[in-house]
């Protein structure tokens, strides 16, 4: 990324977060060239896309101003902490999500789908093409339980962009980051175990949870620096908590990047209470700034830490790779890895291996940062002036998705069920909660290029819930 985009990244996310309010005069030129140690020219550059994209407004002879007239949405609030560890419910609404089909005729604002239309991912069609015309078939054989040793390269130097440091042996390739998070709980958990997840949370780690017959605590999670250290610190003095459980980078559903310090005092913490922390890294590559946020792993020094990522939400979701890093616990993944679907598919990791190893991925990943950071501007835009009155709404960091906050008494579960007939599909607040909270909130995609049809459909959910809450405030 040049000099003057990373920059705009910069600026940008202050202004997002607050930092600079509508109306608010900007830091001069010449004061961010000597701050960053930049020419004039970059910064001169950062702010004109900055203007672009709506975020900073010239003034003649005064400088760079926040436009007055930019509506910042509030940001969703924090939870309250939990009570007690619960066991896990909402697994008739995730399987209705699930078993969505795809249709030219509904708008899916739901599913944790990516972008797949870009041309930067036609070499990996191509050497998926190629793989299997190959006379050897060696995509038609079983590999090491570990994964194929090309992309376990691959992904290890990857890695580093992060910061972390892991050996190829040190690495298994699993069906999809969904088996990562499952075979890393099922090494280090027993049925009636307690884990403590961010919240709201990953619906698929939660399941993953209640299918294993463990429960788990909720902790608030603020959505600009993520879980609360000093609710998980108060649970861990509590509870026999046997792991923690969460998403640091570009958060799914709130969007957030974890503050670096604040990763090393979490990582502090699970020291202190000698207890796992189950990473999922799977949208950390989208982050909008860079370098990408380093991991929690990257602060391991003692093994205790299983990052676990895939290529579901940077490349596509139907090649089912993904992986994870155990540290202390590989002997342990490996034999629930081989227990549950043995090695992973091989011709996928073969056409990935050589996708990477071409250079293909880190364009592909530079085009589509920009895209995300730009839909994710014109959605928040599209819920502000389509949602009612009041409607909070996140502020990602990286990632393709929005969390939208409506008023405490407002429920979801109805407005996905009105919005059947109008051709759009949501995915409701209480499946990213463990007891069902959130019921007054959603979450919305926006990976696709915006179009005139996603606005309307993102109108059409707007509308629906100002309906839905005038019926409410009329029965009452």
């Amino acid at each position: 990324m040049t000099l003057y985009v990373n920059l705009a990244d910069l600026l940008g996310t202050r202004i997002e977060n607050g930092f600079y309010r509508p109306g608010d005069r900007l830091p001069s030129v010449r004061a961010l060239s000597l701050e960053h140690g930049v020419s004039l020219s970059t910064v001169q550059q950062a702010y004109r896309l900055l203007e672009d994209n709506g975020l900073a407004s010239p003034r003649p002879k005064s400088g760079y101003f926040v436009p007055a007239g930019r509506k910042t949405p509030a940001l969703p609030v924090v939870g309250r902490p939990a009570q007690r560890p619960v066991d896990i419910s909402q697994w008739d609404q995730v399987l209705e999500l699930a078993k969505a089909i795809p249709s030219p005729d509904v708008v899916q604002l739901a599913r944790g789908m990516p972008d797949i239309s870009s041309p930067t991912l036609r070499p990996l069609t191509q050497a998926l093409g190629k793989i299997s015309r190959r006379q050897d078939m060696p995509g038609l054989y079983y590999d090491n339980i570990h994964g194929t040793q090309c992309l376990r390269d691959q992904v290890a130097r990857l890695l580093l962009d992060s910061g972390t440091s892991i050996a190829p042996d040190d690495l298994v390739i699993t069906t999809g980051a969904q088996e990562a998070l499952a075979v890393s709980i099922r090494s280090i958990c027993e049925p009636g175990d307690i884990v403590a997840v961010d919240s709201p949370s990953f619906h698929g780690a939660m399941q993953a949870l209640k299918g294993l017959g463990m429960k788990a605590l909720e902790i608030p999670t603020d959505p600009i620096t993520g879980i609360s250290l000093d609710a998980l610190e108060l649970a861990l003095e509590q509870w026999p908590i046997k792991a923690i459980q969460l998403t640091p980078n570009c958060n799914n559903p709130l969007g957030y990047i974890m503050p670096e310090d604040r990763k090393r005092a979490l990582l502090t913490l699970a020291q202190r209470f000698d207890v796992a922390i189950i990473e999922d890294d799977v949208y950390g590559d989208l982050a909008y700034t860079y370098p990408r946020p380093r991991t929690i792993k990257s602060f391991d020094v003692d093994g205790r830490v299983l990052l676990c990522s895939s290529f579901s939400k940077t490349l596509a979701p139907g090649l089912r790779v993904g992986w994870v890093a155990p540290g202390r616990y590989l002997d342990r993944v490996l034999h629930m890895k081989y227990i549950s679907t043995g090695s992973t598919a091989t011709q996928p990791q073969l056409a990935i291996a050589e996708f990477l190893q071409a250079g293909h991925y880190e364009p592909h990943m530079r085009r589509m940062r920009g895209q995300y950071q730009r839909s994710r501007d014109l959605m928040t835009d599209w819920v502000t002036r389509y949602f009612p009155e009041g409607t909070r709404v996140s502020r990602p960091q990286g990632g393709f998705m929005l969390w939208v906050e409506l008023p405490e008494d407002f429920d979801s579960l109805r407005l996905n069920r009105a919005l059947e007939g109008q051709g759009v599909q949501i995915a409701v607040g209480n499946i990213f909660s463990a007891s069902g909270k959130y019921r007054n909130c959603l979450r919305m995609n926006f990976a696709a290029k915006p179009t005139p049809k996603i606005e309307e459909a993102v109108r059409k959910v707007g509308a629906m819930a100002a309906r839905l809450m005038a019926q409410t405030d009329a029965a009452t």
